[in-house]
């Protein structure tokens, strides 16, 4: 714990009059630098107007396609915004996307790089930043941010109360420190080559995806929600369901697909078996805790956090091992899907996902499953519930499945391992562009560059 002695004449003089310990306690990473007002070329809040998910409209980025430090695809859109708001909102290459509010203060402040000009727009609860790249280029102020250096800053400055704040008239306020532009150029370098593994991983998967679509005809299979249909009072009786969107009949159209697959079908409860056991954890052991905010878009896995069992919350009662695919429950977060790797093995995970595997499919198969239109879409269908909507054991039983063929599950695995190696190539390189920057604050950039020489020869990368 730090200690600092501050007037309270000092306190009444600054410039925002904040009464927290923190707030004091938290020192500037470094004395040579800048404000944050002196480095933005541009900023800009998202749209506030109300999202949907049946794709009408302009795609909006949220905090929840956050991929690591990049950005992922929108999986809401909006249709109260003109075309003049959307170009306006559009992001470009370059821009630096922050998560603005959260009731989570781990999650307010962090930061994600655009790497490529795109047609989607972003969601109120995040801003933009452009900086001046005399001052700091866009990979370096991502980097910063999500150090530890930028982390203080970030605490520090954040309002918090039932939601924590982190406005872009905080990020003003906020310390940065001066790079020097080579290590900015590596930095950027090391982050672009990230970018590019993150693509080769993304490809891997949509090739695993297009194959399980094309066995079942679902490749180009185009499904509309309908406004208006015809069910018997004995559909409805036997599903024990009112609402009508249940029996929607995209839903009977894809179980349709699914069951004419020549290799047969069958119920996800013959076919998987699930952990769905309660974990105590003991008080003084340290585990390695998944939760839902932890899976990105691509079914990896970062910011976990490490804990003692007595300081984890009481929803990480689920534990996990090498091969087992975890699956969100949680209506809003159904694509929160992930392999669970070596590294995983062991580690606890919250009660809001279905811990999976199977001797029918390896688990790449069931990963790809899951994750694809021929999971998703059921998923989606068996939620139900008011105030938290999720999909119960019960509906999860219900849900159909092809037995795939093992020639098309080998062909998965070998493209999902590859996706998985790209994946763990792309996050070292993120590491090493962090720990990097931290070294520069923490000590000089000679040190920190050829700190970030060595390691990089050490896992084989070139810029």
């Amino acid at each position: 714990m730090k200690n600092r002695v501050v007037s309270f004449d000092k306190i009444l003089g600054d410039s925002v009059l904040r009464l927290e310990a923190e707030f004091w306690v938290a020192m500037p990473s470094r004395q040579i630098g800048y404000i944050g007002n002196d480095i933005i070329e541009f900023s800009q809040y998202g749209t506030s107007k109300e999202l949907n998910d049946e794709k009408k409209g302009f795609p909006i980025l949220r905090l929840n396609e956050f991929d690591g430090y990049f950005i992922g695809q929108p999986q809401k859109y909006c249709d109260y915004i003109d075309n003049e708001t959307y170009d306006l909102l559009k992001l470009k290459k370059d821009d630096v996307l922050i998560c603005r509010t959260n009731g989570n203060p781990n999650y307010v402040g962090k930061a994600a790089i655009v790497t490529n000009n795109t047609d989607y727009a972003y969601a109120s609860y995040l801003f933009k930043i452009r900086p001046k790249v005399k001052m700091i280029n866009s990979s370096t102020l991502t980097i910063y941010l999500n150090s530890k250096y930028g982390r203080n800053e970030i605490n520090k400055y954040s309002m918090v109360s039932n939601q924590c704040n982190f406005s872009p008239a905080k990020f003003r306020e906020i310390f940065i420190p001066k790079f020097n532009l080579r290590l900015q150029k590596n930095v950027e370098k090391i982050v672009y080559k990230s970018a590019q593994l993150k693509e080769c991983f993304e490809n891997s998967y949509q090739f695993s995806e297009k194959l399980i679509l094309k066995k079942l005809n679902l490749l180009n299979w185009l499904h509309q929600r309908k406004s208006s249909f015809i069910k018997n009072f004995s559909d409805v009786q036997s599903a024990n369901r009112l609402d009508a969107e249940y029996f929607q009949p995209k839903y009977d159209e894809l179980i349709d697909k699914i069951k004419s697959y020549p290799h047969g079908w069958d119920t996800l409860e013959n076919l998987i078996k699930l952990r769905d056991k309660n974990f105590s954890p003991k008080d003084e052991t340290k585990y390695t805790y998944i939760e839902l905010a932890n899976i990105n878009n691509n079914g990896s896995i970062s910011d976990t956090a490490l804990e003692i069992g007595k300081n984890l919350p009481t929803r990480a009662r689920r534990i996990v091992k090498t091969g087992d695919v975890i699956v969100s429950s949680i209506e809003g977060s159904l694509n929160s899907i992930a392999l669970i790797t070596p590294q995983y093995d062991n580690a606890l995970c919250s009660t809001g996902f279905y811990v999976m595997h199977s001797d029918e499919f390896n688990p790449e198969t069931l990963f790809c499953l899951m994750k694809s239109v021929v999971g998703q879409m059921q998923l989606k269908k068996g939620c139900s519930g008011t105030i938290l909507t999720a999909i119960n054991n019960d509906e999860l039983s219900k849900i159909i499945l092809p037995r795939i063929d093992n020639e098309t599950q080998n062909k998965i695995k070998e493209k999902i391992s590859e996706m998985y190696e790209s994946m763990q190539k792309s996050k070292q390189l993120l590491e090493i562009a962090k720990h990097g920057v931290e070294k520069a604050i923490e000590e000089n950039e000679d040190i920190a560059m050829q700190w970030i020489d060595e390691q990089l020869k050490l896992i084989g990368v070139t810029l």
